[in-house]
């Protein structure tokens, strides 16, 4: 996609959204997730789309695919760089590169339930970000990156405490 063609439809919604906000409400597309076998998890969207997890072999999975940890880390720089992009095309900027790296500190105990006092998820959560665009003073790629991090979807659930309901069905 050409950056006008994403200049544009961001135009198009953002309008669309302001003349309409209640119809930017929505409920977002179920993962639902079955055990496969072992610890290897299958997820599939309504839309056909599947993601395969498994854990490493030292906590009991078989390590055929990447852990839920690597896709929550995936989904936060795949998440990132959209929005960095969208927002250098909302700007005319042509990127000549763009990666977004995350990585993250565990402590497994917390996933294992070894202590009640260490957290079962990451400790903390890096992301680097190498870009650039020729032309393009550094200080306005910076303020690109920033606008990204503030507005991304995937990057906000990770910081602020959403509400989290569990049900349980028992068949």
């Amino acid at each position: 996609m050409s950056i006008n063609h994403i200049r544009q439809s961001m135009e198009d919604v953002i309008r669309f959204y302001r003349e309409h906000p209640e119809k930017a409400v929505s409920t977002d597309k179920a993962a639902v997730a079955v055990i496969q076998e072992g610890l290897r998890c299958r997820a599939q969207g309504a839309d056909g789309a599947v993601l395969v997890s498994d854990m490493p072999a030292g906590v009991g999975g078989g390590g055929t695919a990447p852990t839920p940890g690597w896709f929550m880390r995936a989904a936060l720089a795949n998440c990132d760089a959209t929005l960095i992009a969208m927002r250098a095309a909302q700007l005319g900027i042509v990127l000549e590169a763009l990666e977004v790296r995350v990585d993250s500190d565990s402590d497994d105990r917390g996933l294992l339930g070894v202590v009640d006092d260490v957290p079962a998820g990451p400790l903390g959560i890096r992301i680097h970000v190498r870009i650039s665009a020729a032309g393009v003073a550094p200080e306005l790629l910076h303020d690109i990156v920033q606008w990204a991090e503030a507005h991304s979807p995937v990057g906000d659930a990770l910081r602020r405490a959403i509400p989290c309901k569990t049900q349980i069905e028992f068949r």
